[in-house]
């Protein structure tokens, strides 16, 4: 019951002041945290900036490391106008009304606009390509704030008439600095264990993590002052910064989507259990198809394991079928075992290989025809045409194997697949080797 109270009592501290983030908000580019790469001296976002000759950009980054407080701090700076909107709400109407009063401005007084279009890549195609002509003759000059990656969201031609800037996450020392100031504002001090678990969990999001300092700060300022009187200043304890912090979203926008998947392929083809458990724990936790990620895990138990252990493809599709007759959240546990059999597995790509060899064969050489001894006899009249005519049944031969040709002419001798020595495949080249001898064919170009 007590920590109720106090939780609402810490409540309506919050709601009686504006919320931290915006009071730390900077003013000038010097107090802006991070992001040294584009706004330390001489660096080219800065001086575009100081020097108000700033045309398109689009500032990319993930949440939390400055896209609004650099387009607040420009809108301070410039002399041209400051026209925000956000995409979320956003409609043509309104790009057009900015464009209206923007060639009014240029008209009658000479003075130019900057639109700032936060969360871009929430504009479908047709609203983006409205803007395209303004920016195009300078009219506006369009500064573009998103999380996601622009390549995939902003259209190519809006994209190449601007500057891309990236904005990183902020690293430990960034975040520290962020608390301290939000420290100072609160008029409050805290545990360096507590300050150690809000930059861990920080994610390089400078406003959750300030968000979250402001939370921590009104428990401890309750705790403070509750049971005693008179107003003591607060310190913020581990407990508080793990009470504040709750749970947060991960971020898994298009872009992450491509990513976390490429990571993930990578680690299990790279032999690293505990990299591919994670990135399929980030992948989970994001609310990914699961389906989606068992189809790759399919086609990697032939594309990377293959016959150095023909069982991955069985465990694979099972944890496939898996998450079709189970579903989640029973199946991750499926998915997680195929994660690691195909991580701890001999690996060979000699399948995938020989493959491309076959495909680059039958696109670049001359097509041969299907020789006659491998036929199909067994319609009426196939025999008068030579049909099968030759062909040595392998089950007749005590050794279950006859030597003949089972390829065009053109392509005999022609070898593709070259068993390595990793797993099982090693038990295969030397049953092959048994068979064939060195008798194969020619030596296949380029290491497999």
């Amino acid at each position: 019951m007590a920590e109720d109270l106090f939780a609402a009592a810490a409540g309506e501290r919050l709601a009686a002041s504006a919320p931290l983030a915006d009071r730390l908000r900077p003013v000038h580019l010097d107090e802006i945290v991070g992001q040294d790469q584009l706004l330390g001296p001489g660096r080219p976002l800065r001086v575009l900036i100081e020097a108000d000759r700033l045309s398109s950009v689009v500032l990319w980054g993930p949440p939390g490391t400055g896209k609004t407080t650099l387009a607040r701090l420009i809108a301070r700076t410039t002399a041209k106008a400051f026209e925000p909107l956000s995409a979320v709400n956003a409609t043509v109407k309104d790009v057009r009304e900015v464009t209206a009063r923007a060639r009014q401005r240029l008209g009658e007084r000479g003075q130019g606009t900057i639109l700032f279009l936060d969360e871009v890549h929430r504009f479908n195609k047709s609203q983006q390509d409205a803007l395209l002509p303004s920016v195009e003759e300078g009219l506006i000059v369009l500064i573009g704030a998103t999380t996601e990656n622009p390549y995939f969201e902003v259209n190519p031609p809006l994209l190449s008439r601007s500057t891309l800037f990236r904005l990183e996450p902020l690293d430990g020392d960034a975040v520290r600095l962020l608390l301290e100031r939000g420290l100072a504002a609160e008029g409050a001090d805290a545990e360096s264990k507590a300050v150690e678990h809000l930059v861990a969990r920080a994610a390089g999001d400078g406003r959750h993590v300030l968000t979250s300092l402001e939370v921590a700060v009104a428990l401890a300022a309750e705790r403070a002052s509750g049971p005693r009187p008179g107003a003591e200043r607060p310190v913020v304890t581990l407990a508080d910064a793990e009470a504040a912090l709750g749970t947060k979203a991960i971020r898994y926008g298009r872009d992450d989507h491509y990513d976390v998947i490429s990571a993930f392929i990578k680690s299990i083809r790279g032999s690293d259990p505990d990299a591919g458990l994670y990135w399929l724990a980030v992948m989970l936790e994001a609310g990914e198809d699961a389906r989606f990620i068992a189809r790759r895990l399919v086609i990697l138990a032939s594309e990377d394991v293959g016959m150095a252990d023909p069982r991955g493809l069985l465990v694979a599709d099972a944890a496939a079928r898996a998450v079709e007759f189970v579903g989640l959240p029973e199946a991750q546990f499926n998915l997680a075992q195929a994660v690691v059999h195909l991580a701890t597995a001999p690996k060979s790509n000699r399948v995938t290989v020989g493959l491309g060899r076959a495909r680059a064969d039958v696109r670049e050489r001359p097509a041969g025809e299907v020789p006659l001894h491998l036929r199909d006899a067994h319609y009426k009249g196939a025999a008068s045409l030579g049909h099968g005519e030759g062909y040595e049944y392998p089950h007749d031969d005590p050794r279950g194997w006859v030597p003949q040709d089972h390829r065009p002419a053109e392509m005999a001798g022609r070898r593709y697949y070259e068993p390595s020595d990793h797993g099982h495949e090693k038990e295969v080249a030397t049953r092959m080797n048994g068979l064939h001898g060195d008798g194969l064919g020619d030596e296949p170009e380029g290491e497999a």
